[in-house]
C-alpha cells in the first residue's frame, strides 16, 4: 500500500479477502456447529460485538498515542472492520473468501458508489500490484507525503471522514474517549449496511 497509496483500499480490499476470508468462513463452520439452530442474524450479532469492542480497543490505544498512534489506527480500523463485514458475509451464508467481497467491501465502505467502478479499480490495483515486483518508484518520493496520502485514503474507508474526527484523537485530556467513540461510531455503521447487504441478497 506505502507504495501506491492512491489504491490503497483496494489493496487493502484485496489482501482482507485472500486472508481474513477463509478464516471467516472457518468460524461461521465452528460456530454453527458449536450452536446448532444459531440464526444468521444471532451469527452476525456475535460478529458486530466482536469487532466494534476490537475497534474501540484501537481507538482508545490511538487517542493515547497522539498524532502518530492516530495515523496507525486508520489502517488497523481499515482491517478490522474488513475483517467484521467478512465474517458477517459469512454469517449470513456467503463465501467471504469469494474474489466478489472484494468489490463488496469497497462498497460497504463506500470507497465506491457502485460494484462496476469498484470491479474496475480492483483490477487496476490488481495490475500495478504485480507491476510492483518489477519496479517501484517509491524510494523517488518523499516518506512523509506517502503515509500522509495512506493514511487519508485508508481513513476515508473505515468511515472517518471528518478530518477532525482524526484529530479529535490527540485533543489532550479527551483523546482516549473520542478515539474510542470514532472508532466505535465508524465500525456500527459499517455493520448496519453489511447486514443489510446480505441479509437481502
Amino acid at each position: 500500500m506505502k507504495s501506491d497509496p492512491h489504491y490503497a483500499p483496494e489493496h487493502l480490499a484485496l489482501e482482507a479477502v485472500r486472508r481474513l476470508g477463509p478464516e471467516a468462513a472457518q468460524w461461521a463452520e465452528r460456530a454453527r456447529l458449536d450452536n446448532p439452530g444459531i440464526t444468521p442474524d444471532a451469527l452476525a450479532d456475535l460478529t458486530v460485538k466482536r469487532f466494534t469492542t476490537l475497534a474501540r480497543i484501537s481507538g482508545a490505544v490511538s487517542g493515547a498515542t497522539g498524532l502518530p498512534g492516530a495515523v496507525l489506527d486508520v489502517g488497523v480500523l481499515a482491517w478490522t472492520q474488513s475483517r467484521m463485514a467478512l465474517h458477517i458475509a459469512a454469517a449470513y451464508g456467503f463465501n467471504p473468501a469469494a474474489p466478489e467481497r472484494a468489490t463488496d467491501l469497497l462498497i460497504l465502505q463506500r470507497v465506491h458508489k457502485v460494484a462496476e467502478t469498484a470491479r474496475l479499480a480492483l483490477g487496476v490495483a490488481a495490475g500495478r500490484e504485480r507491476a510492483s515486483r518489477m519496479f517501484t518508484d517509491i524510494a523517488n518520493r518523499p516518506i512523509t507525503r506517502v503515509m500522509l496520502k495512506l493514511s487519508v485514503r485508508l481513513a476515508q474507508m473505515a468511515g472517518v471522514r471528518a478530518g477532525r474526527r482524526v484529530f479529535a484523537k490527540i485533543i489532550p485530556g479527551a483523546a482516549v474517549i473520542l478515539g474510542t467513540w470514532v472508532n466505535s461510531a465508524a465500525t456500527k455503521d459499517l455493520a448496519n449496511r453489511s447486514r443489510q447487504l446480505y441479509r437481502s441478497a
